[in-house]
């Protein structure tokens, strides 16, 4: 099972990783320490990423980069309203980062081949 999307929730020290294979499977769910990360990632094949963009946002996306994987930052505005609606706000703001990546990159390879 390949991890094809990730979403990932930044935090000060503890990191959630929610990952979905091609069939859209749940293939990784984690916490990860901060001086995990890297290592997590780095284990990875290459996959898209995606992530609120906050102050920090731009320091990791600059790293995972680095390791080959593709970075998407998303505006608060549409996980603040997700979060507020559930209990289990974790789960459901990486389901919704995950859907908001798959989203845009079916979008964006939709609008390449009709170029």
């Amino acid at each position: 099972m390949q991890i094809t999307t990730i979403g990932l929730d930044i935090a000060k020290n503890v990191f959630q990783v929610h990952g979905i294979d091609a069939n859209e499977r749940v293939a990784v769910r984690k916490q990860l320490r901060r001086g995990q990360v890297m290592k997590f990632f780095a284990a990875l094949p290459p996959c898209l990423v995606g992530m609120e963009a906050c102050a920090t946002a731009h320091y990791w996306a600059r790293e995972l980069t680095k390791l080959g994987h593709e970075v998407r930052l998303m505006k608060t505005m549409g996980i603040v309203v997700v979060v507020a609606l559930t209990a289990n706000a974790t789960t459901l703001l990486m389901v919704a980062i995950t859907a908001t990546c798959r989203r845009t990159s079916s979008a964006a390879s939709a609008g390449s081949r009709s170029n």
